[in-house]
This record gives structure tokens, C-alpha cells and sequence, in this order.
């Protein structure tokens, strides 16, 4: 073959690299284009979300709208449910367990009354998700999880998020976390039939514990620890899954 043979087969390999460069980076460019399009929407339905499930209904507080507007709740959902993360029901996540309505998730944080650095215990951290609104709210989490598989997903996820003022730990909600008692606040995210006594003895003189109780006929309490005795308010009916663990014993 003489060089100008050879010049063709060059510039043949070097038209056929700058177009495989070219396409690798057209496929780059509208994969960005479909991610920016796709968050676009979420941010969307987010903002909808807030508006017609939350302050429609009375939830005031500025800090939680605007952690319900941050925290991506489509990436605390399974894939096939993400589409329907932002409506107005609870969703399975495995497990036998769900991700609570967006409404219920902002009237239990909204009760709680949060401020920046406060230490506050989660019982129940299924999908993350209320830890992650909490965090965003600057609280310092500590998420318990009686099921292995649930608390390692949530764990992933929240740590993809950059979520590092939440420590996730997998055990018996029931008994609540002695080594970090006591704590600002506490929440609960699954019904006992009453309130267990290890979470009030956890919770600062001061502190407020919001938990649903109850087996048929659930409501949402808002307890109240001063120094003159423990203060328990009835809120509104709910539905969430049963505790599990020591307290069905």
C-alpha cells in the first residue's frame, strides 16, 4: 500500500474516533438534558405538594415547608412508585411497611417544634425520609429501624443525599437509644397501644414526643414533658403500620 493508501486508512480510524467521541458526548449532553428536565418536574410536583397538601391545611411553620420543598421524596420511594411520590397517600416500600402522606410527615414535624442542633430520636426510620426532613430542618437524627433491610436502604439513601447529621441504627424502637438520652425531641413513625415508658423516661424535661397509639382506632398524641408531670394532647385520627418487637410482648 503506498502513503497515500495509508493516508486514507488514517484519516478513515481518525473520522471514526471524532465520531464515536462526538456520540459519546451527544448521549452525555441529552442524558443531562432528560436529568435536568426530569428534576425540573419533581421540583414541580414538590412545590404542588406544598401548596395543595400542606399549608392548604394549616401547616404554618416556614422550616418544614421549606424542608418539604428540598428533601427529594421521589428517591425515598421504590422505582415503580416514583411517579406518585409527591400525591397524597402513603406508599409501600417493602417490608410490609410504608412512607407516611406528606401531609402526616409535615403535621409530626410541624408538632415537634424543631430548632437548629437539637438531638432528636426517630422511632421507625423506614425509607429515611422523615429523618431526611428533619435533618434538613438542621436537627441531629438518631433513626432507629427494627428491620435490617429497610435501615440499610435508608442509610444509602441518606448518605448519597449527604445527610451526615443522621446516624442510622438498626433495633427495638420500643426501648428507644440510651447512649445518646436524653433528646430534645422524639417522633414515632409506627403505633404502639400505649406509650412506652422508655421514651418518656429519654425525652429532656422540656422535650416533646409526637406518636401515634393505638391498634384499631389510632390517634396521633402530642406529649409534653415538664417538670410538673408528663402532658399527653390527643391531635387527630391516623393510620399508621403496628410497632413490632418488645412492646408486643
Amino acid at each position: 500500500m503506498g502513503k497515500y493508501g495509508k493516508r486514507k486508512m488514517g484519516l478513515k480510524k481518525m473520522v471514526v474516533l471524532f465520531s464515536f467521541i462526538f456520540l459519546i458526548f451527544s448521549c452525555q449532553n441529552k442524558g443531562q438534558e432528560d436529568l435536568r428536565k426530569m428534576e425540573k418536574k419533581f421540583m414541580t410536583l414538590r412545590e404542588r405538594m406544598v401548596q395543595e397538601q400542606i399549608e392548604r391545611r394549616g401547616i404554618k411553620d416556614k422550616k418544614v415547608l421549606e424542608a418539604m420543598r428540598k428533601v427529594p421524596r421521589h428517591l425515598f420511594v421504590p422505582e415503580e412508585y416514583i411517579n406518585e411520590a409527591y400525591e397524597d397517600y402513603p406508599l409501600p416500600i417493602g417490608e410490609g411497611q410504608t412512607i407516611s402522606q406528606p401531609y402526616i410527615v409535615a403535621k409530626m414535624t410541624e408538632l415537634l417544634e424543631i430548632k437548629e442542633g437539637e438531638k432528636v430520636l426517630e422511632i421507625g426510620t423506614g425509607s429515611g425520609y422523615q429523618a431526611a426532613i428533619l435533618a434538613e430542618m438542621g436537627a441531629k437524627v438518631y433513626t432507629i429501624e427494627i428491620l435490617p433491610k429497610l435501615a440499610e436502604k435508608a442509610k444509602k439513601t441518606l448518605s448519597n443525599l449527604g445527610y451526615e447529621n443522621v446516624t442510622v441504627l438498626v433495633g427495638d424502637g420500643f426501648k428507644g437509644y440510651l447512649p445518646e438520652a436524653p433528646y430534645d425531641k422524639i417522633i414515632v413513625t409506627a403505633a404502639p397501644e400505649k406509650i412506652p415508658e422508655p421514651l418518656i423516661e429519654q425525652l429532656k424535661i422540656g422535650g416533646k414526643l409526637v406518636i401515634p397509639v393505638g391498634k384499631y382506632n389510632q390517634e396521633l398524641k402530642l406529649v409534653n414533658k415538664k417538670e410538673e408531670g408528663i402532658f399527653v394532647e390527643s391531635v387527630l385520627p391516623v393510620r399508621f403500620v403496628p410497632m413490632v418487637g418488645e412492646v408486643e410482648k
